[in-house]
């Protein structure tokens, strides 16, 4: 990693990784979720539109009896994430399979939890096409499996800005681009930019063509598809209860927020 980014040198993956991904918290989440829900810690992962695979490479260094799968269309990230993530855990890379093939497709063994991150399932723009997501999930899932996905809303989310973060050591700021959104349809282009100290910019060194999708209406196409139950996981505030505190429990009343990121948790 070079001590100091630049359009020029930067690694769009490294930055995508360092700003929004925290694959420690999120393997936290996804195994303390399952085990207060089943009683007993889960063993099998399944990551959908896993990119780098960068989860499920934290999913198998938690403990020596967990596997993953992963998979995603692209094979760029996952070129990049087998050569970064996977083969530097040695012995381990043999507990993790990556799969270039539809999200869709059936599970090699039925996991028990299987997840889509950081919105990525947005991809399905139509009821039918997510409702039958989520039914080929429920099937696929082993008998006490869970699904779990995130979501992101308020009313900032449906408005068409630029938001920047700097990073806590200010080595680059992450820009999140929401460039485009139509009220209609939900349809929306949004942008990753990635800003450098030296003045370089990488721009739209990622792009999504998604469709908004809401917290209620996708706690009801869960239970449509066959899950029994669809619970929220909503973050808490810190001391001074302007700013999230990175802890997820399941509740049925959230804040009014400018702009929140949530968890459903949708089991058999």
């Amino acid at each position: 990693m070079p001590k100091k980014f630049t359009a020029a040198s930067a690694d769009k993956y490294v930055l995508y990784q360092r700003a929004v991904q925290s694959a420690d918290q999120d393997v936290d989440f996804l195994i303390d979720t399952y085990k207060e829900l089943r009683g007993r810690k889960p063993r099998h992962l399944r990551e959908d539109f896993c990119g780098t695979c960068l989860l499920s490479s934290y999913w198998v260094q938690a403990n020596k009896n967990n596997t993953a799968e992963t998979y995603d269309i692209d094979p760029e990230p996952l070129t990049w994430g087998l050569k970064n993530n996977i083969e530097p855990l040695g012995k381990k890379a043999k507990r993790l399979t990556q799969y270039q093939e539809d999200a869709r497709n059936p599970s090699r063994q039925a996991p028990d939890v299987r997840c889509a991150q950081n919105f990525s399932y947005w991809v399905f723009k139509k009821r039918a096409e997510m409702l039958d997501y989520f039914i080929g999930v429920q099937n696929d899932l082993a008998k006490d499996g869970i699904f779990i996905i995130d979501l992101h809303g308020g009313p900032e989310s449906i408005q068409e800005l630029e938001e920047e973060t700097v990073m806590t050591d200010k080595s680059f700021t992450y820009v999140w681009d929401q460039d485009a959104i139509n009220p209609i349809t939900g349809e929306a282009r949004l942008h990753i930019h990635f800003r450098f100290p030296d003045g370089t910019e990488l721009t739209d060194a990622f792009t999504y063509d998604w469709r908004l999708w809401g917290l209620p209406e996708l706690r009801d196409l869960l239970i449509d598809a066959g899950f029994s139950s669809a619970n929220c996981y909503w973050e808490g505030t810190d001391e001074d209860g302007e700013s999230g505190d990175g802890v997820f429990t399941q509740s049925e009343v959230g804040d009014a927020c400018l702009s929140y990121v949530a968890y459903l948790v949708a089991t058999k």
